[in-house]
């Protein structure tokens, strides 16, 4: 944003030098990011026209101009612009001249071997705009006279141009005046107060404009008056030199007036020429392959659902974006239409980044312009017209099929002090507020605070203090010196079992990747079964458009891409939040793990093999092992997501509170790998959900877990049981494992049988279980007792038979 000291004192009375004034934009939050002071260098920039042209000897893209700057002889200029012909008037800079874009110092230099005496600027080269097709083409009609003459008008002050880097939360601060505001707030002076010059008139706008009901309708409110019999000229002198002393063009005293406006209060408005426009306006979202020319004279094929204002031949414009050449303002237009709505910034962000638009209207919509300021910039600019064009101005016409909603914050004013660390009165909270706009009213210790229509990036109490703290002065804020002692641990428990998890999965040779939190959908469907898809409003990128739900959505992409450079056998894990919906705290952290390709491929000393679900099952349980919770209160069931392979795959719990899942483990689905066609031979992998861990004492003690190992003899006893087909295996680890824990050290599952001399509905499950104690040697009797315990508890709990 381009302010200059002259500009903003229209808005604000102070006694302040522009000195003063660099200082405190900074310190309230504007941050100036250059001053540049442009009265001398700028009187070089001349209007001249170009006489007579030909073709460079030496180039066939260049030219060689003969131009007349005002002296009495020609001066010669190469060029390469295409629209570069005799009769054209533009701006010429002389050697000496600093281009303002690249800030390069001009000289008389030869090009292809001929002196080129200056150069002809486009308008980007003078930041008067973004375009660089071309040399400036001036109206005729209102530089004819002035050839020779300087383009910038000499200054009778001496303020320098400032530009802010205005944070894209704060639209209101794309206006002078709401620049203005801030300031008053801070003490730098006081905001001037103007009476609204409303529009009296008894003559009706015969123009109708009717806003479509539809799906996705960018336009909420359409402001519009008409106004008659203008005569369309060149702008007076203060307005051309408010214009160019931020660095716009002027182009007609109409034009001028809606970018005068926009730039002075932030409002964006649009004129058209009433008498090309046929049968009225609708306003409504357009059809794919529509098509329209544009003022920046570029054709453009529209998609479906982009808002567009059109009449009954078609499109005349993208509401909020840029108006079409075919209802343009020209220097005979007699009747204009001028619009004021509001555009959702959602629309005009997502049209704009389709077709490749960045405007002034289009830069101040996406972020969010007052909606109570249709009327305001109606009156403001209608009466400028009048004064400047004359005319008649209409009533104004306001058509709307939504109202706008007040934001009302309940503000607790101690929540100041616990937030910034210091007091100020609640006499001075007010006073800041009311300032900057708001509305307030005391309720017992409360602040009810209307918020002001300009403040779209106001929601929440927290706000408020951030506006109290700026505004008061980030330099209040007493630097307080860092403790040299620490009573304290460093991390709490949920970070403590956080970095413990991601050491204790990176030691088992997994590579840990950060990605964004954001995936691409197309990955991100194949994760999320039933959870709601969060689209992000303004994506980075399409390809990351939405809120990952699964953490494997971008590992899975970045095993890919590494599969695909052919590096083999990969172990990748990430530990971050997805998300379950797009409110604060509908997020859970999860720590995820892929696996892929072979063990010992092309070892010399053991046979290589696919990675299966028993590897990373092995992962996941001696990760929760190592973080202290108990291989007895381990519960696995087999009840996975489907984007796991059913069978091959596996679901945690603790304690048997299968409400709260800690983790699955198993084959990724053969589907979901075809799809994203990964060319590896096997793809596994685990997931742990943190939040739903509960801390283990061990893991916050400082202290390691305690190992027995027993000094007697272990003995080992094979067991098959013949047991119903649907009776699940980990039910029966624990059975055995609780018939004498002090004795039973270890209880494995080592063959499943189905077939041959094994009933219908039957299964045979053989295990190997380890007897040992910590105490004393165990004699044949004492193994025989265990043994026919675990058998009779097996037998009456589960119905099975020892196998013979």
């Amino acid at each position: 944003m381009k302010i200059t000291f002259d500009w903003l004192k229209d808005h604000l009375k102070t006694s302040f030098k522009e000195k003063n004034l660099l200082e405190q934009l900074t310190n309230i939050g504007l941050e100036v990011e250059s001053v540049e002071n442009l009265s001398v260098e700028n009187e070089l920039f001349k209007v001249a026209k170009i006489i007579k042209t030909e073709k460079h000897p030496n180039a066939d893209r260049l030219k060689i101009c003969e131009v007349n700057v005002g002296e009495k002889d020609l001066k010669k200029v190469v060029c390469g612009a295409e629209n570069a012909k005799e009769g054209l008037i533009t701006i010429y800079a002389p050697p000496g001249a600093i281009i303002p874009k690249t800030k390069t110092k001009l000289v008389a230099a030869k090009i292809r071997g001929v002196t080129s005496h200056g150069m002809l600027c486009s308008e980007s080269e003078l930041n008067l705009s973004d375009e660089s097709d071309g040399i400036i083409e001036l109206s005729k009609t209102q530089y004819d006279k002035n050839i020779g003459k300087s383009y910038y008008t000499k200054s009778k002050s001496k303020s320098n141009l400032i530009d802010l880097s205005i944070t894209p939360n704060r639209p209101d601060c794309l206006g002078v005046r709401g620049i203005a505001r801030d300031l008053a707030a801070s003490g730098f002076g006081k905001i001037k107060d103007f009476k609204e010059k409303k529009i009296k008139s008894k003559i009706k706008q015969t123009l109708k404009v009717k806003i479509k009901k539809e799906k996705g309708q960018g336009c909420v409110t359409f402001g519009s008056c008409l106004i008659t019999n203008v005569k369309n000229t060149e702008s007076p002198q203060w307005l051309k030199d408010k214009l160019i002393s931020v660095g716009q063009k002027p182009i007609s005293a109409i034009v001028d007036i809606t970018n005068y406006i926009m730039l002075d209060i932030n409002r964006p408005l649009h004129a058209y020429d009433a008498n090309k426009i046929e049968k009225g306006i609708v306003v409504r979202n357009s059809k794919s392959g529509e098509e329209f020319t544009a003022l920046d004279n570029k054709n453009y094929k529209l998609e479906n659902g982009m808002c567009v204002i059109s009449d009954n031949k078609g499109v005349l414009g993208l509401g909020g974006i840029i108006g079409g050449t075919r209802s343009g303002t020209e220097f005979d237009t007699k009747n204009i239409l001028l619009e004021s709505a509001y555009f959702e910034p959602k629309s005009i962000r997502k049209t704009a980044r389709k077709l490749n638009l960045d405007t002034d209207a289009k830069f101040r919509f996406e972020r969010g312009i007052d909606p109570l300021s249709i009327e305001d910039g109606l009156n403001k600019a209608a009466s400028l017209i009048k004064q400047i064009c004359g005319g008649e101005v209409s009533k104004i016409d306001i058509q709307k099929i939504e109202n706008f909603k007040t934001k009302i914050i309940k503000f607790d004013p101690n929540l100041f002090e616990k937030v910034s660390g210091f007091k100020i009165s609640i006499k001075k909270m007010i006073k800041i507020l009311e300032d900057l706009g708001f509305k307030l009213k005391k309720e017992k210790k409360y602040l009810k605070l209307i918020v002001p229509s300009w403040r779209p990036d106001i929601s929440l109490a927290i706000d408020v203090v951030e506006e109290l703290v700026r505004i008061n002065g980030y330099d209040q804020i007493k630097i307080i010196e860092p403790g040299k002692e620490r009573y304290k641990p460093t991390l709490n428990k949920s970070q403590k079992l956080f970095h413990f998890l991601q050491r204790a999965v990176a030691t088992k040779g997994y590579f840990e990747t950060i990605t964004w939190s954001f995936t691409d959908p197309k990955y991100n469907n194949m994760f999320r079964e039933k959870k709601k898809e969060i689209k992000i409003v303004n994506p980075i990128s399409t390809e990351v458009g939405v809120l990952r739900n699964s953490i494997f959505s971008n590992l899975i992409f970045h095993m890919h891409k590494n599969l695909n450079r052919d590096i083999k056998d990969l172990s990748l894990f990430e530990i971050g939040p997805i998300f379950n919906g797009s409110n604060p705290g509908e997020q859970e952290t999860v720590l995820g793990g892929l696996r892929s390709g072979k063990i010992s491929r092309l070892s010399w000393i053991e046979n290589d093999r696919n990675v299966d679900i028993f590897d990373v099952k092995k992962d996941i349980i001696q990760t929760l092992i190592e973080a202290g919770y108990q291989r007895s209160k381990i519960n696995i069931d087999d009840i996975t997501p489907n984007y796991y392979h059913p069978g091959k795959s596996g679901r945690i719990f603790l304690n048997k509170d299968k409400d709260k899942v800690v983790g699955y483990f198993g084959e990724i689905h053969p589907n979901v790998i075809k799809k994203i066609d990964i060319k590896t031979e096997a793809l596994v992998g685990f997931e742990i959900f943190v939040d739903n861990l509960k801390i283990p004492k061990k893991l916050l003690k400082d202290q390691k877990n305690v190992f027995k190992v027993s000094d007697f003899q272990k003995s080992e006893r094979d067991f098959a049981f013949i047991i119903d087909k649907n009776f699940k295996s980990q039910e029966l680890i624990e059975i055995i494992s609780s018939v004498n824990p002090e004795l039973i050290s270890n209880v494995d599952i080592f063959d499943v049988y189905e077939g041959e001399n094994i009933p219908n509905n039957k299964k045979s499950i053989a295990i190997n279980i380890s007897i040992q104690s910590l105490e004393k040697p165990l004699k044949d009797e004492d193994l025989e007792k265990v043994n026919s315990l675990i058998i009779d508890t097996i037998e009456k709990k589960t119905g099975a038979k020892i196998r013979s």
